[in-house]
């Protein structure tokens, strides 16, 4: 006879876990609504981002994140300081990146990161990130346009980026039409993830 291997998570991780994912919600709606009072041009990129498009074709499909990424123009900066500093963040250095922390104990896990529209994120990426163009998602916050944020993750090209895009070709936003859509570069990026979907 076989020994029981089923193993039981205990409810209390199982709450944990929702939890943490609560958590993210509310400092991305705590930084949009800040930016969204003092009117200044955002756009939410990166995991939340794909997050949103995904549940626009398929809400069971939508992969959970911990980063928060705002793509900003480097002239509002002075004003979303102001903005995010209202709010209760504070601002910070990590690993080089524009952040602002939930409060002034957070971890770097617990804030926001800043995207520079026009702006190389590192100098050896070949290409800048894109403006800040957006389109509203139901929750209230402005998120990046399909194809500019399919740009941006092809720019970073991360193990993180990749599995973004795949989440995004797995729910029909993304196919073979895109690689004549995107700069000789990041299509050669996008063709490789294409060709390799189990990766």
């Amino acid at each position: 006879m076989k020994a029981n291997t089923t193993v039981t998570m205990p409810w209390d991780v199982l709450d944990r876990m929702e939890r943490a994912v609560e958590k993210v919600r509310e400092r991305l709606l705590k930084a949009t609504s800040a930016l969204n009072q003092a009117g200044i041009a955002y756009a939410v990129a990166g995991g939340n981002a794909v997050a949103s498009w995904v549940a626009s074709v398929d809400e069971g499909a939508v992969r959970n994140t911990r980063d928060i990424d705002l793509l900003v123009r480097r002239a509002d900066l002075p004003a979303v300081t102001t903005a995010l500093e209202q709010a209760g963040f504070v601002p910070a250095k990590t690993f080089g990146v524009t952040t602002f922390l939930e409060n002034p104990d957070a971890k770097p896990s617990e804030s926001v990161h800043l995207l520079f529209a026009g702006e190389k994120v590192r100098d050896d990426y070949p290409l800048a990130s894109p403006d800040v163009v957006t389109i509203d998602d139901p929750a209230g916050f402005r998120v990046l346009k399909l194809h500019e944020m399919v740009q941006m993750e092809l720019i970073l090209d991360r193990n993180k980026e990749h599995m973004h895009i795949r989440d995004m070709i797995g729910v029909g936003l993304i196919d073979q039409s895109w690689l004549a859509k995107l700069p000789p570069v990041l299509a050669e990026r996008l063709k490789a993830i294409l060709d390799t979907p189990e990766s």
